[in-house]
């Protein structure tokens, strides 16, 4: 790494120890001065970045002047009166917040306080870091937050106010609250009356059905703004400018899961307020040039569609509802036939089997093409296989009891490794996971996959394929209504939970589809990935490795320091 030229170094106090401490545009770090000084050999290296410690300037939250109540009330009696004499010696102070990593890609707010001989270093120090912090590019300063009050457990409201903002005003970030009190207020909000000009980003605390409010209202917000239809399948869309932050509290957090590793709101804070931005496809749903919904995790069709079908009839039930209906849906052990079309990835875009997760910093996805050069490729391609007279698709028929499509690894607590491990975020790919018809042990089989680390993939009944496009016709094509599709028939009688219309080998007319948890009004539909048409207040889960940033930070700095 290039060394840096230091914009300060001063010795200063840390808990009564005297401590070097410096600062550059990347780094801010300190180190015991005693403890440096005592050992000459070759140990004194190890020693000192034992000792040492160090903090990425794009991770520190706010550096403020010390107040009275800041200071340590933990210490004994003799301690504290050692202290006070140490605060009569040096009594200015000043407090640095910054991002310290915990277990399972946690983060939390951590302060360090150092205590300065004179008012002005002080001041400088501070002043200097809030420079450093100001001139950050990617900060927000200012963000729309949109609370679901009912979801999950209803405890939206309360940790925002008790958790996230906090967090946000120690950072200096202004927000905008709007406590949403209908299905799609946020959505409607977004799209007609919200001033987008004067935020830096849009912020839901809730589940994946508030993000799926967020995405859809500043999606098209944005089509509409630049003239686009979203009603033509091939359009280009345009990509938003504003980032989205999930604060999670739902009953299901996947998207939030899937791209920091955890489903914890301070956390989700912290990557907002270091202004982190992950870049995410987006899949768009067509029926006949009609657009239906967009999609970020996962499109269903079979077992996911049964299973969200059935629990909108069973919604009392609360989040049980779910588990109930997966049984119900497993033991009914319906196949549906239908024609998947696809348009498969490049061969350079890698495989769903090839065990390369998406991580921070993934390559795969810092390479990709932008949007408008991936219209430019597809086209090449599009002109390339007219000349060779094929047309590039393609075409798989047969009896399929679950078609799902995922856009990232759907992982959750319940699932570490999600429905597609290998998946990519923001490779302008789908992963296209088909289930043929199989015994119901078969199934069972590949579902508890989905609960471990093997390969999800390796049954003679499932194929996988990476694709850009496809579309889906059933056999049997009925124009039916959501209404058919979420309430049941009338009947005269109570039926069992698998009754013997519904056997091991009975195929009904169609399923339906679940798109990030809404069901679609069609079978038939047609999808295209939009790639990066989003971005995020995340930055990919981290590896182990890349959470251990330095070994000895002293070898970033020049030997020209500015010693006060």
């Amino acid at each position: 790494m290039e060394k840096q030229t230091r914009l300060l170094s001063s010795q200063l106090f840390l808990k009564r120890r005297q401590v070097e401490v410096l600062l550059n545009r990347s780094v801010l770090a300190w180190k015991d001065v005693e403890k440096s000084r005592k050992r000459k050999s070759s140990i004194s290296n190890i020693s000192e970045t034992a000792h040492s410690h160090a903090v990425l300037v794009c991770e520190i939250i706010a550096a403020r002047k010390t107040e009275e109540g800041d200071q340590d009330d933990t210490e004994t009696r003799r301690s504290q009166k050692k202290a006070k004499q140490h605060s009569e010696q040096y009594p200015y102070a000043f407090t640095v917040s910054y991002v310290r990593r915990t277990r399972q890609h946690e983060w939390r707010c951590s302060d360090v306080t150092l205590h300065c001989a004179s008012q002005g270093l002080c001041e400088q120090w501070i002043q200097v870091i809030n420079e450093q912090l100001t001139s950050l590019p990617n900060r927000p300063k200012s963000l729309l937050v949109y609370i679901n009050p009912y979801g999950g457990k209803r405890r939206g409201k309360h940790i925002y106010e008790q958790k996230v903002a906090p967090l946000f005003r120690h950072a200096c970030i202004s927000a905008d609250v709007i406590v949403t009190e209908r299905a799609n207020h946020a959505r409607d909000h977004l799209k007609t009356e919200a001033n987008l000009d004067k935020y830096d980003g849009v912020v839901c605390v809730g589940g994946d059905g508030m993000f799926s409010e967020i995405l859809h209202g500043l999606v098209t917000r944005t089509q509409t703004d630049n003239s686009v239809d979203q009603n033509q399948s091939d359009a280009d869309l345009v990509p938003c400018s504003l980032r989205i932050g999930i604060i999670p509290a739902g009953s299901t957090d996947c998207i939030c899961f899937a791209t920091v590793g955890t489903n914890d709101p301070v956390t989700s804070a912290l990557h907002i307020i270091v202004g982190d931005s992950q870049p995410m496809d987006v899949c768009s749903v067509h029926h006949n040039n009609i657009f239906l919904r967009y999609s970020v995790s996962l499109l269903g069709y079979g077992f996911y569609g049964d299973v969200l079908t059935d629990s909108e009839r069973k919604r009392w039930l609360g989040p049980a509802r779910y588990d109930l209906s997966g049984i119900k849906t497993f033991l009914s052990h319906n196949n549906y036939e239908g024609t998947i079309s696809f348009l498969p990835a490049e061969d350079n875009m890698g495989n769903p089997r090839d065990k390369l997760q998406c991580r921070s910093g993934c390559g795969i996805c810092q390479h990709k093409l932008s949007s408008k050069d991936t219209h430019c490729e597809m086209s090449e391609r599009k002109e390339k296989s007219d000349k060779d007279g094929s047309s590039g698709w393609g075409e798989i028929r047969g009896k399929f009891i679950a078609i799902n499509a995922a856009s990232m690894s759907c992982a959750c607590p319940r699932s570490p490794k999600g429905l597609s491990p290998s998946a990519h975020l923001a490779d302008g790919t789908t992963d296209l996971i088909l289930v043929r018809k199989c015994s119901r042990l078969d199934f069972l089989r590949h579902l508890l996959r989905h609960t471990n680390k093997e390969d999800q993939f390796d049954h003679s009944f499932v194929e996988v394929h990476r694709v850009q496009k496809f579309c889906f016709q059933p056999r049997h094509h009925e124009p039916v209504s959501l209404e058919d599709l979420s309430w049941p028939q009338k009947k005269t009688s109570f039926s069992p939970i698998c009754s013997t219309a519904t056997t091991c080998n009975y195929t009904s007319a169609h399923s339906s589809w679940n798109c990030d948890g809404e069901i679609l009004p069609h079978a038939a539909i047609q999808v295209s990935v939009q790639c990066q048409l989003i971005r995020l207040f995340a930055r990919g889960i981290e590896e182990q490795q890349q959470q251990c940033v330095f070994g000895d930070p002293w070898t970033l700095w020049t030997s020209e320091p500015d010693t006060h």
